[in-house]
């Protein structure tokens, strides 16, 4: 009968309705809000009769539609991916002469996906969920494009002759990544998502003339990132 019991309630537990949505979907507005640092810009400097370390490269923000799909592996852990439309930056001077303090560089697009691991805190059934994350951010940067300002600077120290072709070029980046935020729950399927993270985009760029590499950068992007969100659970 003990044997019948258990095998019953053991039954019954697992088919028993979920307070758990495996899936939900997370639709809104995410920023990307660089704190960016560089190496010096020494051949630009060198060229353009500016102090050496007087000039680095600036990165700006920008705002897209954001998307994150997330998995629940139990009540407290839960897998999230997160993906955006591309997010475009513009890429200016950063400097202590305030001459070329500002000038336009260029602008470049990414995508960064990440996926992340998080813990969420309390129960399933709560109203409120605050939760922590950790994961890997990938940095797909294109359509790099030099801007003419920094081309009429090249050609005018005869850097660059007006027939060259002069671009720009950014590496690709894998590093870190770590959130903190909460679920909002409205009714069984709506819900309110909104987080702030941090990753780790580190990036390698190079000013080329004619395909060969004139200027070497070491760039820092580091963003903070903002998202707010509605959820819907399925």
């Amino acid at each position: 009968m003990k044997t019948l019991f258990t095998s019953a309630a053991l039954t019954a537990a697992l088919f028993a309705p979920s307070v758990l949505a495996d899936f939900h979907l997370n639709v809104g507005a995410i920023n990307v809000s660089p704190n960016d640092d560089s190496s010096y810009l020494n051949v630009v400097e060198t060229v353009a009769g500016l102090p050496q370390n007087s000039s680095k490269l600036a990165v700006d923000s920008n705002t897209q539609l954001g998307l994150t799909i997330d998995y629940d592996l139990s009540q407290n852990w839960t897998l999230e991916l997160v993906a955006a439309t591309p997010f475009s930056h513009d890429i200016n001077l950063d400097s202590s002469v305030g001459a070329v303090n500002g000038l336009a560089v260029g602008e470049t697009k990414h995508l960064p996906p990440t996926l992340l691991a998080q813990y969420h805190f309390g129960s399933a059934d709560q109203t409120f969920r605050p939760f922590v994350g950790l994961g890997l951010n990938y940095t797909l940067f294109f359509s790099e494009k030099v801007d003419p300002a920094l081309t009429n600077v090249l050609v005018a120290t005869g850097a660059a002759q007006a027939s060259d072709d002069v671009s720009l070029h950014l590496d690709d980046s894998m590093g870190l990544a770590a959130q903190a935020g909460f679920n909002y729950r409205i009714n069984a399927n709506w819900g309110v998502h909104a987080m702030l993270a941090w990753a780790d985009i580190d990036t390698d760029a190079e000013v080329r003339v004619n395909g060969t590499n004139v200027q070497s950068i070491d760039v820092k992007i580091d963003p903070m990132i903002f998202f707010l969100a509605a959820r819907y659970s399925f």
